[in-house]
């Protein structure tokens, strides 16, 4: 048996998340990892399970989500990902296809992941979001200070415990997790770019730290909440968990191997 390695990049906007979900009172939901595996079935005449390196949220979008499956596959190698893109719908499409080590796992191989929050703000009250920006970028009405966000950006730099910054539904999991680049950048048309990289992500914590930043930039926090928030661990100092449209995962890290391409 061979394990692949995906490269995969769809539009989350009519997608519930990557997971597969499938209620036991009802039909399965559309999920990311459904989809590819009724493709992936097609292409290789058998059922497999898809794993995804990040199991982004309903309606949040990626260009970089690695996957992995391990089957026998007849198809040629280099023309693996046509072959599987073929046979998803149009809001899905694997951008390349490679031969991994025979225990790839996406999920605990992980060195680093990068998600970007776009903001387009300024924005007249009444005013809609560009069609074309609609379902990708965040609309806010108000004016954003991106050098008050960047000060309040740097102070997530680094190995913290971020309960104060996620939402849980329990506490069995570890909230420590590691940041290591949190920037603010404008293009000069109004639409501001929030990246943010790291070993793993908690539950919606990316959404909140950029919720917390654009309350700074907006003025109703100062800078130093960031580090409050961090030092206090209470969800109630931070700012709002932004909506997910916002959120699209750039890329997946992973150390290289004779077998395994780094992204």
């Amino acid at each position: 048996m061979r394990r692949f390695k995906l490269l995969v990049a769809y539009d989350g906007t009519d997608f519930h998340g990557w997971q597969r979900q499938e209620p036991p009172d009802g039909k399965p939901l559309r999920t990311v990892q459904g989809v590819m595996e009724q493709a992936v079935a097609t292409v290789v005449g058998r059922r497999v399970s898809v794993m995804g390196a990040s199991r982004t949220d309903a309606g949040v979008h990626a260009i970089g989500q690695v996957a992995a499956f391990t089957a026998e596959c007849r198809i040629p190698l280099e023309r693996l990902h046509r072959a599987i893109t073929a046979r998803l719908p149009a809001d899905v499409e694997v951008v390349r296809a490679t031969e991994a080590h025979p225990h790839f796992d996406p999920i605990s191989d992980a060195l680093s992941k990068c998600y970007r929050y776009s903001i387009r703000h300024s924005y007249e009250h009444g005013h809609r979001s560009p069609v074309f920006e609609r379902n990708r970028v965040f609309a806010c009405v108000h004016s954003l200070d991106t050098a008050r966000m960047a000060e309040a950006a740097a102070q997530f730099v680094g190995t913290h415990d971020f309960r104060g910054l996620c939402h849980l539904p329990h506490l069995r999991e570890s909230t420590v997790r590691s940041v290591h680049s949190c920037t603010v950048a404008e293009d000069g048309t109004g639409l501001i770019h929030i990246d943010i990289a790291g070993s793993g992500f908690l539950y919606n914590m990316v959404r909140i730290m950029c919720g917390t930043l654009l309350d700074v930039g907006r003025g109703r926090r100062e800078p130093a909440i960031v580090s409050e928030v961090i030092a206090s661990g209470d969800r109630t100092k931070a700012g709002p968990t932004l909506a997910p449209h916002g959120l699209c995962l750039r890329w997946v890290h992973y150390r290289p191997s004779p077998l395994l391409e780094t992204q």
